[in-house]
């Protein structure tokens, strides 16, 4: 098997930003491609470790399977850091949907800030003050610049054009070898357009989940 012995990581589904002890924003994300990568990995050999959200699909228990959860940004951020510098680690696949947004701090009506520690009061509707989320995977390649980095592109529209300019410019900035681009619509659906874009070029369309998990595996097979 092709990738036999070699360690892969994979994230799937959205993270959760919490407000307090019960309540959170999120994502639609399923962790849908994310487990079918994990599957396709597993039958070439791979040793997986999968970094889930709360709400992600997880495959089926496997020898070679390692499972764990992840909460927020900052969680998964630490996660795969420690992962990073304490294992051998070839491959990492960011399929998550993480959050760009993440809670700086909550008000009353009042502008007081509201403990968060426990259940915010439901009587008013609280003021949340957003900041803009650090992007985990541009830090990637300075934890460890020897792995092969796939990352995807989520965006508005389903033109190809803009999806494949898109890809190539986050290419660029996160140092990536390869990138994933699809359309916001892929949350809803399995048959839908994914673009796999190369560093050399390389570009290839699949028109469902599961064969563009596949896709995406052959190709690392030979990056690796």
């Amino acid at each position: 098997m092709a990738l036999e012995g070699k360690q892969i990581l994979i994230t799937s589904g959205g993270t959760v930003e919490r407000w307090d002890q019960v309540r959170g924003h999120t994502n639609l994300a399923k962790g849908t491609i994310g487990c079918y990568l994990a599957e396709q990995a597993l039958a070439r050999g791979a040793d997986v470790t999968y970094l889930h959200g709360y709400f992600a699909r997880v495959p089926e228990r496997h020898h070679r399977l390692r499972v764990q959860p992840f909460e927020g940004v900052a969680d998964l951020r630490e996660k795969i850091r420690r992962l990073l510098e304490t294992e051998p680690v070839r491959a990492v696949i960011m399929a998550a949907a993480v959050s760009d947004w993440v809670v700086e701090k909550i008000v009353d009506q009042e502008g007081r800030i509201v403990d968060r520690l426990g259940k915010i009061p439901s009587d008013q509707p609280p003021v949340v003050h957003f900041r803009k989320a650090d992007k985990i995977i541009t830090a990637i390649k300075k934890w460890k610049s020897d792995l092969v980095l796939v990352g995807f592109k989520l965006e508005h529209t389903a033109d190809e054009e803009y999806l494949l300019a898109r890809a190539n410019e986050r290419m660029t900035s996160w140092q990536a070898d390869v990138v994933v681009a699809n359309a916001s619509s892929s949350l809803h659906s399995e048959e839908t357009l994914h673009y796999i874009v190369s560093r050399s070029g390389d570009v290839r369309t699949y028109t469902d989940k599961r064969e563009t998990a596949k896709g995406l595996l052959e190709m690392l097979e030979r990056l690796l």
